[in-house]
């Protein structure tokens, strides 16, 4: 049989085959409103390096940063003194500060050169505040750092990076100092807000909540919140949203979208992508022209001149593809499967994509990033 009857044979048979669908966690689906972390930035010193820190003459902000320093402990240097140091390098430190953190509890942070350090590996973050948007203190960095980068550099100027030496992290490395307030809900209620608005899944959730726990207990507010009454007794909140947390819902489907990478080619089909009834036909024309020289060696005891002629050569190719023809409610994902299997290249799949939807024969939405 013809290798194209094969792969439509296939198809057909392929489609009738319905997505299996699966259960998934609360906890998993949502979170509770108000319940999040906090971004946290600090800027700081890193010693010890083995020569790969800062150029001072280039970043002076190094420099003014190690005098304020040292002024600190009450080391003043002498007027017009730029120490021009290799082992120190300023950095940048962010990390991220859980809900619910409380004063003494540690979190991991990342450090990062913003100057011109060659490597960080090796080296010690001096004690470094980390603040909030609000501009208040809310946790105190130091410690030794673990890069994963490695970096060599030649006398001649020649380098060789594996990774990025740059850039370390520091297990543990900030201690909290000020908590964040923060609540589970309100007086009587408290709301679930869906990571994918979806009105399917959210009327899911609240249906599974009324049937746990009683009628009225949930009610869906839009296609992201659902609103919960809890317990006003905080011990018992918690043990309520534990519950809630554990519950098992099928969510809804999402829309149908595909989505093309136009730098890497890359096709991503997401679930619920159909075609219309479509035939498809696609071809390349491969234009190839090559430039060459010859010489022209003129006859012995003539009076003619050895010249360089160029010699052009061009090629038309015109690839030979046969005609595809698609039955109505073939998915997606089982066209370039087929089309695959002929050997279509990723730019072609993307061309005959955009021309399925042009024809009004692909039922998704296709997003080109």
């Amino acid at each position: 049989m013809h290798t194209l009857c094969r792969l439509l044979i296939m198809l057909l048979l392929s489609a009738a085959i319905a997505p299996v669908a699966h259960a998934e966690r609360i906890k998993d689906l949502a979170v509770i409103a108000g319940v999040r972390a906090n971004q946290l930035v600090g800027y700081g010193l890193v010693v010890g390096l083995d020569g790969t820190g800062d150029q001072t003459s280039q970043t002076p902000f190094t420099v003014q940063s190690l005098k304020s320093m040292l002024a600190n402990f009450g080391i003043a240097l002498p007027p017009g003194t730029n120490p021009q140091l290799k082992n120190v390098a300023a950095v940048a430190i962010h990390a991220e500060l859980p809900a619910f953190a409380k004063p003494g509890q540690t979190i991991d942070i990342t450090v990062s050169s913003i100057g011109n350090a060659k490597s960080l590996r090796g080296g010690t973050l001096l004690m470094s505040p980390l603040k909030g948007v609000n501009g208040q203190v809310y946790a105190v960095a130091q410690g030794n750092l673990i890069v994963g980068g490695l970096g060599v550099s030649g006398s001649d100027g020649s380098r060789v990076s594996i990774n990025i030496p740059s850039v370390g992290r520091i297990p543990n490395g900030a201690i909290v100092e000020r908590e964040v307030p923060m609540s589970v809900g309100g007086e009587n209620y408290l709301n679930l807000n869906l990571h994918n608005p979806d009105f399917t899944s959210a009327t899911r959730l609240a249906e599974k909540i009324n049937a746990t726990f009683g009628a009225a207990t949930a009610s869906p507010i839009d296609s992201t919140t659902v609103r919960i009454m809890a317990p006003q007794d905080l011990a018992q909140r918690v043990a309520f949203v534990s519950e809630i947390e554990n519950l098992t819902i099928e969510p809804g489907q999402s829309s149908a979208r595909v989505i093309i990478n136009s730098r890497t080619g890359t096709v991503v089909i997401g679930q619920n992508v159909q075609v219309l009834p479509a035939a498809i036909t696609h071809g390349s024309l491969t234009v190839t022209i090559t430039e060459r020289t010859a010489v022209s060696q003129p006859l012995p005891l003539s009076r003619g001149e050895t010249v360089v002629v160029p010699a052009t050569e061009v090629a038309v190719e015109k690839e030979d593809r046969r005609m595809f023809l698609f039955d109505a409610g073939v998915s997606l994902q089982e066209i370039v499967n087929a089309v695959n299997k002929v050997g279509i290249a990723p730019g072609d799949l993307v061309a005959i994509l955009e021309a399925l939807k042009g024809a009004g024969a692909l039922r998704a939405e296709l997003i080109v990033i």
